[in-house]
Formats: structure tokens, sequence, C-alpha cells
């Protein structure tokens, strides 16, 4: 079997398909956004990459902040609607019946309904060409109760999370295994 050669792309799938909240408790948004990811661990630093023509982009820019909402399959369609519709025409969090939630630290809302939702704020903007990179720093991490176990550790597991991949939205599936398992020495019985 040999390869296909294509065209240079993106095709690192599959991404988080995040929801990103921005402004404030009165006047809000949510975007979804598929460009995000880890920059770096000590400080707690992640990105998300927007187009200018995005509602969201001047509320980011100009409030300098925002917070990244995790998916579920539960908010599947909530997802892929506020990544269609914009801003300037529809109030998202009352057409998809989202619940606005203070943060912490700052001042644009969690969403409720999110499993995980992470405080950011901008340290760097940087354009790319079709995209504005907006790199911050990760301020608080709020996640819900319901989600940890007796001992107080996060169950992502039970979160059902979803993923974008080549335009479709996928339900992650099980542990298969976890950081070092490759290398781990077998217990002896």
């Amino acid at each position: 079997m040999s390869k296909k050669v294509w065209k240079p792309g993106t095709f690192v799938y599959p991404i988080p398909a995040v929801m990103v909240s921005s402004g404030d408790m009165k006047n809000s948004n949510i975007m979804t956004v598929a460009w995000t990811g880890i920059l770096n661990t000590n400080p707690a630093i992640v990105y998300i990459s927007v187009r200018p023509e995005r509602y969201s982009y001047n509320i980011i820019k100009d409030k300098k902040e925002f917070v990244i909402n995790l998916t579920t399959e539960k908010l599947a369609y909530a997802t892929d609607w506020c990544g269609v519709r914009s801003g300037a025409k529809y109030d998202k969090f009352k057409e998809m019946k989202l619940t606005k939630e203070k943060a912490n630290f700052v001042k644009a809302p969690l969403i409720k309904e999110s499993p995980v939702s992470i405080e950011c704020k901008v340290i760097k903007e940087e354009n790319l060409g079709s995209h504005v990179l907006f790199t911050a720093e990760v301020l608080s991490i709020d996640a819900d109760e319901k989600y940890f176990d007796e001992k107080g550790a996060f169950d992502i597991s039970k979160c059902d999370l979803i993923a974008y991949a080549n335009g479709g939205y996928y339900k992650l599936g099980k542990k298969i295994g976890k950081f070092g398992f490759s290398v781990e020495k077998k217990k002896k019985k």
C-alpha cells in the first residue's frame, strides 16, 4: 500500500471542537473553534486561531480575554450551530439555551453546560494570514464537580467529549493507555 500525495493543507486530525465565549455577562458571544491547543505547561499557555471576519474576533481583540469551553456529545448541535451562525445576528446563549456562568478571573462568561471551562488572558496576537493567533495564559480551569471521583480526581472519560476531523464531529472513544504505559515495568504477581 502506498500513500497518495495531496497538496499542503490542514490535516492534523482529530482536534478539539470547542466553544469560545467572549465579552461579559451582559454582552457576550460564543464561537466554535477547532484551531486550538496547548503551547506550554508552566506557565500554562494555550491558543486559539480566529479569522478576523468572525464576530468574536473584535471582542477578543478588545477585551484581551476569552473562555475555552470543552464540548460534549450533548453539546454537538450547539457547537455546530454556534460555528455557522454569527453573533452579530443571534444571541447564541439564548438560541441554544445555554447558561452563562460567572467566571472567577475574566469577565467573559463560562458555559455552564460545558464540563470544563478554561479562563484565558491574551498575552500575544500574531497575524498568520487567514487567521490571527491569540496566545493566552490560563488563569483558571473550572470543572464540573460531577466529573470528579471519590478521591477528588477529575475523570475526563465521563465527559463524552467530541473532536473535529475533516468536516465532521466525532465522539471520543475509550481510554487505551496512559502516558508512559509503553515503558512501564510489569508488576510481578
